[in-house]
């Protein structure tokens, strides 16, 4: 997040530079720098003024670390701060960046189904604001691309059948990039656990989509409750 961003973020929500300062445990004169671009918001300004500037989640800091290993439960829990209709129950403030989100979830070995099934939708919901080149970075090194990969296909066809250009050109690029960086070896959508006679059965019978991107699973766009209608 840059600086301005942050001075978007403070005048939208009706704040005077001298209001924001001392929410922000920061004196004037240096809010002042950091929207000028002379010094960089730190995670912990971020932090706050997400709060109190009601910010996008895709303000929040990414970390650079490998993901750690995520329950589904709390993976629910975020899906319901972001607002995925699935766990609408849910309630809270998104304590985590959509990218680092996708790229936490992507890495887990085995997730419930209503979890992988929300990921295109979260591909879809933050595709104009995504830090893309961060995610597609950061899956590679951690072979997960063929995943991502199949997820922004889904969600860029969405984008598609809704006529949402905007999203559907901003999920091009890292669907071209990722394309260039498949995978042979083929892989589950965060389904590891399936029995060997799961997986010839969706050798011979998964849709082309999973076919392209090396995936054994038989998820489709259609199927997804929030994308059928």
């Amino acid at each position: 997040m840059t600086g301005s961003n942050l001075k978007e973020g403070r005048l939208r929500a009706g704040w005077t530079q001298k209001q924001a300062a001392k929410s922000l445990g920061l004196t004037q004169a240096y809010l002042s720098m950091i929207e000028c671009g002379h010094r960089r918001v730190s995670p912990q300004v971020l932090l706050r003024a997400q709060v109190f500037f009601d910010l996008p989640p895709t303000s929040l800091p990414l970390e650079t670390a490998a993901p750690s290993s995520t329950e589904s439960e709390a993976l629910k829990l975020e899906l319901g701060a972001f607002g995925y209709p699935g766990f609408g129950y849910l309630r809270g403030r998104p304590m985590r960046n959509p990218a680092e989100f996708l790229f936490a979830a992507l890495d887990e070995s085995d997730l419930d189904i209503r979890v992988v099934e929300a990921l295109p939708w979260v591909a879809w919901r933050y595709a104009v604001d995504m830090n893309w080149d961060w995610l597609v970075r950061n899956t590679k090194t951690r072979n997960r691309q063929n995943r991502l990969g199949f997820v922004v296909s889904l969600a860029k066809e969405w984008a598609a059948k809704q006529e949402d250009h905007r999203r559907a050109t901003k999920l091009a690029g890292p669907q071209a990039d990722l394309e260039q960086a498949l995978l042979a070896r083929e892989d589950t959508l965060c389904h590891e656990s399936m029995t060997n006679a799961e997986r010839k059965w969706l050798q011979q019978n998964r849709p082309e989509q999973a076919k392209q991107w090396n995936l054994l699973t038989d998820i489709q766009l259609d199927h997804l409750a929030y994308a059928a209608a």
